[in-house]
């Protein structure tokens, strides 16, 4: 009976609102976040069941190590064409898993038909739009050609990419360059000021980075994002250090290209326009590490994140395939003059970055980032800790100063995700949902369940088909 003469001190787990009926009498109640392991889904908890045993431990381990241990190095600049795997005058390369022309959302036809016209394929949208109906164009995902692209990652024959070679394991990743923050195609804009630029940087800045590499060489990636990392970028959508730091690297060899002092001029000005001139560069970089890791057999380790507008999809190391779920809404601040229900919905393989372990997994080392994403700075740091719950190691080539200099969470384990109910976080902008407008704002998503319960579901399938783990 003394239970009732004294002060209770309770440990409520699970649902929120026994906590708050308990603290509205006046108790002292301390909160557990808790759900259980797969949702209480019984085939996916049988699933993990059958996925926890020593030997995927071990080969989640060599994943990690070869992420971890990957140096992407900046090798160079060149067309789409002559450079990427699998690439045609007639191939357009786009971001997340397969999709059609017919499902594509606003942004990704408005990419689209831009590019068509931009090739010269096409003399106007209109005959683009038909172009791109009639078969005649291949569609792939940019991550089958060993590419990522920002938002709608349309990516052209004509285009120039970064050339990213991965000197640990001999493999190679590329992305297109930056357009800006302007009204760009990456975010389904396509009128002729856009088109413009785009000639403009398939004439001048890409030769000219391509020239400036030759003379320079390679530049360490890992290096400079750390650095960055260090000087409050999270390397995501807030890339101020990031892009002096790349400038710094190729300032010196930009200058002695052999093009004259007005288009280096216009080159110096047009990453000047914007901070996020390096924002394509880390996604590369983090493309080529992951890359390295994939492909290991019974690994539950994931190698890509990536969003085509419709769809979510992840690819997992030990299995081959996508596994898919709805693509999100993203919640943040909106520009002047748009609403929430202007919104397409997650789009981009920028989710690259949260993959590796920086971006939205590394907020604690950007604070300002909530300025553009919405949130607090307490907010930022605990993302931060709650990646390292379904990571599988941290990343001390990479540290964070303000967590003690611990390494970033590297690693997402598809297991970890489901035991704990603690799905991925990603800060992205938000495209219009209709093709021609743009960037209306950024925020914050998470990628849909789904997409993990189809992953383990398959692992565990390939567990018991192999009888044993070799």
């Amino acid at each position: 009976m003394n239970l009732f003469d004294t002060d209770l001190q309770v440990v409520n787990v699970g649902l929120a609102m026994f906590a708050e009926d308990i603290s509205a009498q006046g108790a002292k109640v301390t909160s557990l976040d808790w759900t259980p392991p797969g949702g209480g889904d019984p085939a996916i908890i049988a699933a993990l069941d059958a996925l926890d045993r020593p030997e995927i431990d071990a080969a989640n381990a060599l994943a990690v190590e070869r992420i971890v241990n990957s140096r992407p190095m900046l090798v160079g600049y060149g067309r789409a064409l002559d450079v990427v795997p699998g690439m045609t005058k007639k191939t357009i390369l786009h971001a997340g898993p397969p999709i059609t022309w017919e499902r594509m959302n606003g942004p990704m036809k408005g990419a689209v038909t831009g590019a068509l016209v931009f090739e010269g394929l096409a003399a106007t949208l209109e005959e683009a739009t038909e172009l791109a109906a009639s078969g005649e164009i291949t569609f792939s995902p940019c991550h089958e050609h060993n590419c990522v692209g920002s938002m709608a990652g349309v990516t052209s024959a004509s285009m120039y990419m970064h050339i990213v070679r991965n000197e640990t394991y001999g493999n190679t990743a590329y992305t297109n360059l930056s357009e800006q923050m302007a009204k760009i195609l990456r975010m389904g804009a396509n009128d002729e000021s856009v088109i413009t630029r785009l000639i403009w940087m398939r004439d001048v800045l890409g030769p000219m980075l391509k020239e400036a590499m030759e003379i320079g060489g390679p530049i360490d990636l890992r290096l400079l994002l750390s650095q960055a990392l260090h000087m409050g970028d999270e390397c995501h959508n807030r890339n101020n250090a990031g892009t002096l730091l790349l400038m710094q690297a190729l300032s010196a060899s930009l200058l002695q290209t052999s093009f004259t002092t007005e288009q280096k001029k216009e080159v110096f000005d047009f990453v000047a326009s914007s901070d996020y001139f390096s924002g394509p560069t880390w996604m590369a970089m983090a493309k080529a590490a992951l890359d390295a890791a994939h492909g290991i057999e019974h690994s539950t380790i994931v190698t890509t994140m990536a969003r085509n507008g419709v769809e979510f999809g992840i690819r997992v190391s030990g299995v081959p395939g996508w596994f898919t779920g709805p693509a999100q809404k993203v919640v943040g601040p909106m520009f002047a003059g748009y609403k929430p229900e202007d919104s397409g919905l997650d789009i981009g393989d920028s989710a690259i970055t949260e993959t590796y372990g920086f971006g939205g997994f590394a907020m604690a080392t950007a604070p300002a980032i909530v300025a553009l994403v919405g949130g607090t700075v307490e907010d930022a740091v605990g993302f931060t800790r709650d990646m390292g719950e379904i990571t599988t190691t941290r990343n001390q080539n990479i540290t964070i100063p303000s967590l003690g200099f611990q390494g970033i969470p590297t690693g997402v384990d598809v297991r970890k995700v489901l035991s704990t109910g603690i799905l991925p976080i990603i800060n992205t902008a938000i495209a219009h949902k209709d093709a021609g407008i743009g960037m209306i704002g950024a925020g914050i998503t998470h990628p849909p369940v789904e997409a993990f319960d189809q992953a383990v579901t398959a692992l565990a399938g390939a567990v018991s088909s192999a009888g044993r783990v070799s």
